[in-house]
């Protein structure tokens, strides 16, 4: 069970370029030929929205969610919508794949509740309150703007290889400056943007729905006030550990520790820059050691109930060593051979996540 893919939304950018490609098959990370292939119980498919790129985005989320029926529509013999618990069991034993509707950016109902409640209608299950844009629900921990500045700067200096092949005065300075603005953007938390009042109104509706509350992206403030404002489990869908690599879309061990304590849990991101930090400009390929690394990290902190796969498939650059739904054999016997037992790897891989779904979902 995968807590979190962007292929509906690579699929609808492609067709928008005359590049039209399918679910069931296609270049992206994630096809239904190849989670079935691998033995995939359910996938949450994201429909997500950048705000920054936008005019209106509920209307950039229902052609999103018009892709994802057309796609389960065209695939029904394969795979069927998860709405209530009880479906994912049902559509297993008709020897179907799973899928849950999720939304990754609360902004896109613009602070209005009769949208979040229509996404419910629609069949969404998850909503990730925000992505890298604050919006009428909270903060996140990465501003949108910001990081692409520091992408960039990241992308000029690998290609001026003389920067660190040099070694002189002006060099050594321009590798420093770049260092600390690196720093700055992604190792420092925001601490004090946490949730609006619409955002504390938000979980609640949420939890009355039986929606699950996503707090992926969202600030360190914001963590702590749906741990407040809030009764039931829920998740970090796609976030690894801070510890183990600094960068603040992870989560801190004792945001790790209270998340396990609510009875939630958080998935594994195969992202290679929220697995382990590299110099400035230096290329980050991704490798499964890397994702072992923050699997015993979690366990340690959480204990194993905490534990899940939010591979962000699809959002991400390409994992070198795990480039698809067709690696999880390799990351289940990476973590097999790092030591984890049969019984924890069935809680990581699903179990864990089948439990907070069981408990939220109406």
């Amino acid at each position: 069970m995968d807590m979190h893919c962007d292929t509906i939304s690579i699929l609808l950018e492609k067709r928008r370029k005359g590049q039209p490609e399918a679910l069931l098959k296609n270049t992206c990370h994630v096809d239904l030929r190849r989670m079935k292939k691998s033995g995939y119980l359910l996938q949450n498919f994201a429909l997500f929205v950048n705000l920054s790129v936008c005019d209106n985005p509920w209307e950039e989320v229902c052609a999103l969610y018009s892709l994802y029926e057309e796609e389960l529509g065209r695939n029904q013999d394969m795979v069927a919508p998860v709405l209530q618990y009880a479906d994912i069991a049902k559509n297993e034993a008709a020897g179907k794949l799973s899928a849950m509707l999720t939304v990754e950016e609360g902004g896109v109902c613009q602070g209005d509740t009769e949208k979040l409640r229509k996404l419910y209608e629609m069949g969404v299950r998850m909503l990730t309150l925000t992505w890298n844009h604050p919006n009428e629900l909270g903060y996140p921990n990465l501003d949108h703007a910001r990081g692409k500045e520091v992408w960039k700067m990241c992308r000029e200096l690998q290609e001026k290889k003389s920067v660190f092949l040099s070694m002189s005065k002006e060099a050594a300075q321009e590798k420093r400056e770049a260092q600390a603005i690196f720093e700055e953007y992604f190792h420092t938390p925001n601490l004090t943007g946490g949730l609006t009042k619409k955002g504390r109104e938000f979980v609640a509706e949420m939890e009355s729905l039986g929606m699950i509350i996503d707090v992926s992206h969202l600030s360190d403030a914001g963590f702590y006030d749906v741990l407040a404002e809030t009764k039931k489990p829920f998740v970090a869908s796609h976030s690894n550990a801070r510890e183990v690599c600094r960068c603040v879309r992870n989560l801190s061990d004792d945001m790790i520790r209270r998340l396990s304590e609510r009875g939630g849990c958080m998935g594994l991101n195969f992202c290679a820059g929220f697995l382990r930090e590299v110099p400035v400009g230096t290329k980050n390929p991704g490798t499964v050691d890397d994702v072992v690394r923050h699997a015993r990290h979690i366990a340690r902190m959480g204990g194993m109930e905490v534990l899940g796969i939010g591979s962000d498939f699809d959002g991400i650059d390409t994992h070198e060593e795990l480039p698809g739904a067709q690696s999880m054999e390799l990351l289940w016997e990476a973590l097999h051979k790092a030591g984890f037992t049969q019984s924890q790897l069935d809680k990581i891989f699903y179990g864990n996540v089948l439990r907070v779904y069981g408990e939220v979902l109406k």
